[in-house]
Formats: C-alpha cells, structure tokens, sequence
C-alpha cells in the first residue's frame, strides 16, 4: 500500500473506540489467572492445575483461530458482527466460571472463553487497519496496548476490592458485554478496506508457503515463547522475591502494572516502528526483553522494589513488539488474505504458549524462581533471526511502516 495522509478525522474516534472494546472484552481472559490462589485453595488445585487455567484458554484461542483460518472468517465475514457476536460469547462463557462446581467444569469454561476471544482479537486488528495506512503501527500498538491493559485488569480489580471471585469475575463479564454494545453500535469501516473474497480452502495452504508472512510469523513465535508464560507466572515469581512485610494486596498491584506495562510499551513500539522501521523496533524489544529473562535471577534476592521494577521494564518490552508483528503480516501478506493471515499467526502463536507456560513450574523445580525464566529467553533470540531473515528478503521491510 502506497503511503497515505490518512485525513479523515474520524479515524482517532474509531481508534478510541475499537481500543476501549478491545480492552473491555480481553479482560475476560486472565480472570482465573488472577483469582488462581483462591481457585487453588477452593478445589484443592496442584501449582501444575493453576497453570492449566491459564493454558486451557490459550488452547480455546488457538481452536478458535484455527477455526477461523480454514474458514476464511475473517475475510469472509463482516468484522463489526463477528466482533461483536464474539465478545458476547466470551463474556457469557466467562461469567460461567461463577456457576460451575469444581475444577473440570471451569476448564471447559475457560476453553470457551479463549475460543470466543479469537473472533476478538484478529479482527479487531484487521478492522483498525481499516482506517490507518502511514500511521498504523501507532494504530496497531495502540489497539495491543489496550488488550494487554484489558488483560491486566483482573489483578487491579482483585487489588482494589480483595479476593472475590464474584467481583473479578462478574466485572469482566460485564466489561464484555460493553464491548460488544459498543463494537455493534459505534463501528463502522474505514476508508481503505481490505478486499473480500469467498471462502477458499486453499487460502491457509498459500499463506504456508509465502515467505514473507512465514518470516513474519516466525518472529512472532519467538515473541510468544516468553510473553504469556512471563505474564502467568511473574505474580507467583513476586510472591517468591517479596519479603514478609510486603502485603498481597502489593504484590497484586506490582503484578497489575508488570502487565500493563506493556500498554505503553506498545503505544511506543508503534510510534518508533512508524519512525525507524519495524524489524529494528522488534528486534530491539525482543533483545531487551530476553536479557529481563536473564537479569530476573540476579535481582531476586535484591530489594523488593528492584525487583518490582524489573518486572515493570520487562512488562514494557516484552510485548511492545507483538502489534509490529501484526502490522508486518497486514502488509506482507496477499491483501485478499489478510484476516485468516492474522489468524493464522495468532493461532500458531497462542499455540506455542501452552509449552512455555507449563514449562516453568518443572523449571522453578529443577532450578528454584531465581532461574526459572532464564529458559524463556530463548524465543527472543529465534524471533530475531526470523525477522533479520526478512529484512535481507525483503530489503524494504527494514523501514515497512
């Protein structure tokens, strides 16, 4: 796409809006995740089971994206119903989690939660995209920002009015069904629209093999192997680093903001990406946020306010970069294919999720909390020679904005 002005004054109120839906509904995916100490205490769960309420909704996404891509409904599809309808869906299913008797029950609910949030989080991409061309790694981050704020809500609620399952719960159920009011009744498409096609069996099968969204998606990947297994465990690593003056209310505060970081890490990785590039902006992200992984050892020991700034600078670059990755896949990939690109990668992605996050409990066994991320800096280093592989392709993709 040749660059734009992007005049249309209309593009900041829809961006505003697509990010608070965003926000809004993602808020539904970490709910077990933060209430995991009193689920755990409640059904008598293993550290292992606690770890599976978080990977049973990452399994539920990558089944929803999976779905989505062999069905093209992204692309086929209008993005406004299939928002809307899917945050609905997400909402109820999370509101579930209030009803159900014991630990089986909630794993089924929580795969229905992830698998709603796949017609969510894809298109809503897609759809900003809509508006955005010279400014849409801005656009993009700013979108991710506000899913990862979203995500990071259940702990400030927690935080803010004690350990009720019922006040976390019910509260992001109701922040769902906002967004999906506001999607359906405020959203409408911009100016530059993707084409739409029918569905096409094919389709998956040539995204395979175009190499640039493979190289894309291959930094991607290198990104997911950290983030969701930091963004799971780092409030069990705080518990682990605090003393025993440091009430749980503070280390509940310290986890909220490690995660929401990261919504200005990604409004800065799309100003930067727009500026200089987005391959250097990704690769610089992922080089800082590997060497956190790292450093999180050293500092465990340290002052409790070391270590929740550590948490905090690891917060801000370990997803600065994901929006980028999107934004990439939106100009690489055939314009027809664009939504089940996006799917595709998110899917393989939330898919990779599941290993690194079941890994750090055998690795805070083998090793203790002092290294147990140590291991998760390994993706950053992969995700970086994909992207590097790319730039050399595709010489222009060293300033792709």
């Amino acid at each position: 796409m040749a660059p734009s002005t992007d005049g249309d004054p209309r593009r900041w109120r829809t961006l505003a809006l697509v990010s608070v839906a965003m926000m809004l509904s993602l808020s539904a995916w970490m709910t077990a995740t933060a209430l995991g100490p009193e689920l755990q205490q409640r059904w008598g769960l293993t550290a292992s089971q606690v770890g599976w309420l978080t990977t049973i909704v990452q399994l539920g996404f990558v089944a929803g994206t999976a779905v989505g891509a062999i069905l093209n409904l992204a692309d086929v599809l209008s993005s406004r119903a299939y928002f809307a309808a899917s945050a609905l869906l997400a909402a109820a299913a999370n509101a579930l989690l209030l009803l159900v008797p014991g630990y089986g029950f909630a794993l089924v609910v929580r795969f229905a939660t992830g698998f709603f949030l796949a017609g969510v989080y894809p298109p809503g991409m897609k759809m900003i995209s809509t508006w955005f061309r010279s400014a849409r790694g801005l656009a993009i981050g700013t979108v991710v920002g506000a899913l990862t704020v979203g995500k990071a809500a259940p702990y400030l609620l927690k935080a803010l009015g004690g350990p009720s399952v019922t006040a976390v719960v019910a509260g992001a159920s109701i922040a769902g069904l906002a967004s999906a009011v506001l999607i359906a009744s405020g959203y409408r498409d911009g100016p530059y629209p993707f084409p739409r096609r029918g569905f096409e069996w094919a389709r998956v099968a040539r995204l395979l093999k175009h190499r640039e969204t493979m190289l894309a998606t291959g930094g991607y990947l290198g990104h997911m192997w950290e983030l969701y297994a930091m963004w799971t465990w780092v409030p069990a690593f705080l518990v682990a680093a605090a003393a025993a003056d440091v009430s749980q209310a503070a280390i509940d505060l310290v986890a909220f903001g490690a995660i929401a970081a990261g919504g200005l890490g990604c409004v800065w990785g799309g100003v930067a990406a727009d500026k200089i590039g987005r391959p250097r902006v990704v690769n610089f992200a992922m080089a800082a946020s590997g060497i956190c992984c790292v450093v999180a050892g050293f500092a465990f020991d340290g002052p409790f306010v070391v270590v929740a700034l550590l948490t905090w600078v690891w917060g801000f670059f370990v997803v600065a970069d994901s929006a980028q990755f999107s934004a990439m896949v939106t100009e690489v990939a055939p314009p027809d294919s664009v939504g089940t690109a996006l799917m595709l990668q998110t899917s393989a992605g939330f898919l990779l999720t599941m290993v690194t996050i079941q890994a750090v409990p055998p690795m805070v066994e083998a090793v203790e909390w002092r290294w147990a991320f140590a291991f998760l800096a390994l993706g950053p280093v992969l995700g970086i020679m994909s992207i590097a592989r790319l730039a050399r392709l595709k010489p222009h993709a060293r300033t792709l904005s």
